[in-house]
């Protein structure tokens, strides 16, 4: 398997062309989500997944090579669903300060529907590091422009750095494992209100 991070997308012309193509990869990457992140990628199977799709296995090479693929195309495709939901959620808020704590809401529900992406990305460091690193990598980025654009505001202290990018996105991550994952003994919005609470206090300009 290729993990290197030069790894090619899959081929052009097994995108779908048509709405029944689109629907039927959707539930391959529905049902891979509820294997792998039920089983784990050793456990899981192929045909595991096209039962729980209800598709034909033929379906499945439609669309994939192999069980390492499907598994490849899953970590980009929850990654690009958390994106947007921390995306849409942060849509119309108002200051840096609403912004951060409306994506990381946003993220927070989308973990509560998706309780296996956990399990699912966490694997990924040994099943396929590339992917693995991309994921925290794009995030962080997509996490930087909003602080520098919050600094520009001046929202935030002007000496904000990529690594308090990476200390505020590991607390988002742990605070959704522990109060989503593990437990949920914490409302969405109480985690959200004090993860916000605590960038206040850090990161505002006037601190």
């Amino acid at each position: 398997m290729t993990t290197g991070a030069d790894r090619p997308e899959p081929a052009a012309d097994r995108t779908p062309r048509t709405e029944r193509g689109r629907k039927t990869l959707r539930k391959l990457l529905d049902a891979a989500a509820v294997e792998f992140g039920e089983k784990g990628f050793h456990e899981a199977s192929i045909t595991g997944i096209t039962r729980r799709a209800g598709t034909a296995l033929g379906s499945f090479y439609t669309y994939f090579e192999s069980k390492e693929e499907i598994y490849q195309a899953l970590v980009r495709d929850l990654s690009g669903r958390v994106r947007d939901a921390a995306r849409q959620a942060a849509v119309g808020e108002g200051d840096a300060f609403a912004r951060e704590r409306a994506a990381l809401l946003g993220f927070l529900r989308f973990v509560r529907e998706h309780k296996e992406i956990y399990r699912i990305i966490d694997e990924a460091e040994f099943v396929d590091p590339a992917s693995f690193r991309i994921h925290y990598e794009s995030t962080a980025r997509r996490m930087h422009e909003r602080l520098r654009a919050g600094v520009e505001r001046g929202d935030f202290r002007a000496d904000l750095s990529e690594a308090h990018v990476w200390a505020i996105m590991g607390m988002n991550v742990f605070l959704g494992l522990r109060y989503v994952v593990w437990g949920d003994d914490l409302p969405a919005d109480d985690l959200a209100a004090l993860a916000n609470d605590f960038l206040r206090r850090g990161i505002a300009a006037d601190s």
